[in-house]
Order: structure tokens, then sequence, then C-alpha cells
């Protein structure tokens, strides 16, 4: 795999032009590079912080369908994600897993409505079916559950979907690209666009380490900037109407003596009508989410109280232990890059369609907006068809249907600390082999060793803690202050890789330190 040093030093070289630029390193713009360059188009993503800092790391980790969407009535949507969800699990066995939910029923005609339901949503997936939804007794159901509150309940109902882990298959998709000859760079900023006669041929980007500006030409660029995507819109037209509408999502992080169980919990309709999910991930449970319109995007968003205390309180209803404040072992926030409704429109963002959006603008701008993890491929697909045709490039057809991403591995062994890294797991193995001290523990309870650490570095672009501690393992998303904890002896790890000072370390410790307070509740 190239250094970064050797990936930046290709827009450096004289042959510095691309058929393709994409601007945004989360799904929707790792999804177009992928198939952008596995189509033998020139292809080069710039993300101006990390791959997958932003939504694309946030979410509830859930490969699905859609039942919320299913009720609503948008059976193309659903359609259109549970085959994808099909797709994915087919090309990522090692990060993406069938896992049982039960919708827990505590009045008579909730076993038949859900059951007759969730049988339309497996026959939608026809082949690609994770498995046959069934009523359960409130024997079973206690059962597979135990910690489900047990005052009224009459059953449940079981249903399949996928679960994953985002920010790793967001990594795993760089790598992807970067072995099919692409180019996928974390820390460039795209800070405006080169123009010829009124239409974009190109962007000036910024490398956010050494601080040196380039000049990329390229035929045609996508603007995959999730929640910041008006922000490249009006860069282009001062005048041009905002297109996104972000909606806030949180998540609770808990211990797993709140679930016990290898079921998720699923409750389909909350006193707000949203949907919320428990589910079990790495030895803990996430418990989300929220639907609240934001107006403005910001990198880092905050949990409000009134949505932490929403989920506290929702799910003191349906779990026999009530978790409080005290329990939260992180709180997570991300935003959904919504398309804007039409005026006249409600504007509550849980009835906004979650189907993808292209827009492109007189220049040759291409923006892409919405969607969701699950369909990740097909947004690729459909934005490479539209500035394929805009470049006028060579016709090829889509192969990512039946491409495996980086790290493939088929019959994972779950209790494998390493499970997650698939076919990497073997080579991280090797490197504690011939470097034993590598195998002392940074975290033992997060089962994070420092032979993690230094993969991440050498071999998935991580440049901070946070890129180490946030995504390339989940540690600060599954637990803030043991994060705190460790990053001294992370920032130890990166620096001695890097070939960074004292000086470095301690700046980075302190902004370490300053972001997980916000995955802290107080």
């Amino acid at each position: 795999m190239l250094t970064r040093e050797q990936l930046v030093s290709k827009i450096e070289s004289k042959k510095n032009d691309w058929d393709i630029v994409i601007v945004g390193g989360g799904a929707t713009g790792l999804g177009a590079a992928l198939e952008a360059t596995t189509r033998g188009y020139k292809t080069l993503l710039l993300e101006q912080s990390d791959f997958t800092k932003g939504t694309s790391s946030r979410s509830t980790k859930l490969v699905h369908g859609g039942v919320r969407y299913l009720a609503q009535g948008d059976i193309f949507l659903v359609l259109e994600a549970l085959r994808e969800r099909g797709i994915l699990f087919k090309n990522a066995p090692h990060l993406v897993k069938n896992i049982s939910f039960l919708i827990p029923s505590y009045k008579w005609w909730y076993k038949p409505f859900y059951t007759i339901g969730l049988t339309i949503y497996d026959l939608l997936a026809r082949g690609l079916r994770f498995g046959k939804s069934i009523p359960y007794s409130r024997e079973e159901t206690i059962n597979k559950i135990p910690t489900v509150k047990k005052k009224n309940l009459r059953g449940s109902i079981k249903y399949h979907d996928g679960q994953f882990d985002d920010a790793r298959l967001g990594i795993n998709l760089v790598q992807t690209i970067l072995e099919n000859d692409g180019v996928a760079l974390n820390y460039m900023k795209v800070e405006d666009f080169i123009k010829e006669e009124g239409e974009i041929c190109g962007v000036i980007a910024q490398d956010q380490e050494s601080g040196k500006e380039y000049a990329i030409n390229a035929k045609v660029v996508l603007n995959a900037t999730g929640v910041f995507v008006d922000n490249l819109i009006q860069k282009d037209n001062t005048k041009a109407q905002h297109i996104v509408k972000p909606s806030q999502g949180v998540h609770l992080v808990l211990d797993k003596k709140f679930l016990q169980s290898d079921y998720a919990l699923m409750i389909p309709k909350t006193r707000d009508g949203r949907v919320l999910f428990a589910v079990p991930w790495h030895d803990k449970v996430i418990v989300g989410t929220t639907d609240i319109p934001k107006d403005k995007a910001v990198i880092e968003p905050k949990a409000t109280d009134d949505e932490v205390d929403f989920i506290l309180e929702t799910a003191s209803r349906y779990l026999e232990g009530k978790p409080t404040r005290a329990d939260v072992k992180s709180v997570f926030a991300g935003l959904r890059p919504l398309a804007a409704p039409k005026k006249g429109a409600n504007g509550k963002t849980k009835e906004i369609s979650r189907k993808h959006k292209i827009v492109v603008s007189s220049s040759n701008l291409v923006s892409i907006i919405g969607g969701k993890w699950t369909t990740y491929r097909e947004m690729g697909e459909d934005a490479v068809n539209k500035l394929a045709t805009i470049a006028n490039l060579p016709q090829s057809k889509s192969i990512t249907e039946n491409l495996h991403i980086h790290g493939y591995k088929q019959d994972i062994d779950y209790d494998n600390y390493l499970y997650f890294y698939g076919s990497d797991a073997v080579e991280i193995e090797k490197l504690i082999s011939l470097n034993p001290e590598l195998e002392d523990w940074v975290s033992k309870s997060l089962k994070i060793n420092k032979a993690q650490v230094v993969w991440a570095v050498k071999n998935e672009y991580a440049r901070t803690i946070e890129d180490v501690l946030a995504r390339r393992t989940r540690s600060l998303f599954l637990d803030a202050k043991e994060s705190l904890r460790m990053a001294p002896m992370v920032a130890d790890i990166i620096a001695h890789q890097l070939g960074y000072d004292s000086e470095w370390k301690t700046v980075e410790i302190q902004k370490f330190n300053e972001l997980a307070q916000g995955y802290i509740l107080n």
C-alpha cells in the first residue's frame, strides 16, 4: 500500500490531469470513487479531514432496507436498499453480518400487524433475504432478550437485517480504491474551482499538513461533501439555492448489561412517531436515534439534553434496567444530508425521503445528496453514470456489484478480537510475531493493542489520535473516558511512526482531550 506521501506525489507530477475529481471522503464519495476507478477512469478523491470523519462514521451501524420506509409506503427505496444490503453482505462479509431484531408486543394487534408487514419486507428482499420473520411468544421473547420489560409483554416479532462497522468499511473502501489504481487523500481541502469559459475544469486544493496548494485539472468534479454540499455549490455560484437540510441523529452507547443478548431491540413507534433501536455492537449497546432538523452543518455536532433525555426515557420504557446519564459510555451525533423540502412542506425531517438526488449546475459541477450507507454503491454508480456522460468519458459497465472489498474474508471468527480486519488480521498477527512488544494492550477492556495503532498509521492512513481512536478502532464511540486514558500512549506510537516531536504530541493530546469531552455526558 502506498504511503500518503507517495499519493501526494501523484498530484505533484506533471501528469496532474484527472478524468474525475471527487470532493468528500464519506460513504457517497468513496462509493463513487470506487465505481469510477474500477471502470478505468483516472480518479482522485480529496477529503478535507479524515475519511468518514463526518456523518459516515456516526450511523446506527445498520445495513438495512428500512422498515420505517416500508411503513411510509416508500417501496422503491426499500427494494433498492434490500438489494444493496445483500450485495454488501456478499462483498464485505468481514464487516457485515446478519442480526436478528425483536419488536416487542405490548398490545394484542402488534404481532399480527408487524408479522404481516415484515413478511412483505422479507419478500421484497427476494433472493437476498437474510432470514424469515416470525412471531415469538412471551416466553421465547424473554429467553432471547432477558432484560426486555416484562410487564404487559405479549410476545414479539423477529426479523432480520444487517449490521456493519461504518468507519471500518470506509477505510476498506479507500484501500480498495488504491488497489484499483485510484488515488484517495485525506487532509486535502478543496478551496476553490478552476474554470474555463464558465465551466469547471479542476480544483485548487491545500494539503492540511504541509500547507502547500495544488492546481488539479479534471474533466469533471463531483461534490460529495454530505451536509457541506451547499458550501461548494456556493463557491461555484454565490446565488445558488441551498439544496440540503441537515437532520441530526444522536446515539448513546451503554454497557451490554442493559441488553444482555445477541438480539437487537426495535421500537417501531416512539411517542413522537420515530423508530428507536437498541443494538449490540462491539460488546456494548448502541441506543438511538433522533431526527432533529438543524439550520447549520458543523463538523462536530453535539447532542442536546432533550435528545439524550428522549433516548434514555424511551429505552427505560422497554428495558428492565433504566439507563441514566451516568450509564452512558459515549454519546455521538451525526448530521444526515437530506434534500431540502420544497416550500410549503411540513418540515418534519423524518418524513423527507432518504432517496439520493443528483444536481448539475450550469458550470457542470455535479452534486449528490441524500441516500444512506446501505445504498452507497448504487449512489456511486448513478453518480459516475452522470459524470461519465458530462465528461464524455468512454462508456464502461459497472463491476462493483461483484467486487470484493479489501479485507474480504468468509467464515469470520467473532471470538478473535481482530475479526473486523478480515484478511488483514493475519498481517497484524505477523506484525506482532516480528515485534512481540506490539501485543501489549493499549486498552485491555476494548481489546486494542499497540499493533493495531501501528497498523492504522502504516496501512490505513491514520494521522492523528482521533483518526486511530475514533475511526480505525472505535474507542471514542465505545468508551470516551477510556479513550482519554489511551490518548498519550497512542500519541507516542504515532509520533514514532511518523517522526513527530514532543511538541506535536503535546498539542495532539490536548486537541483530542477537547474533542473527547464532547462525547462524555456531564
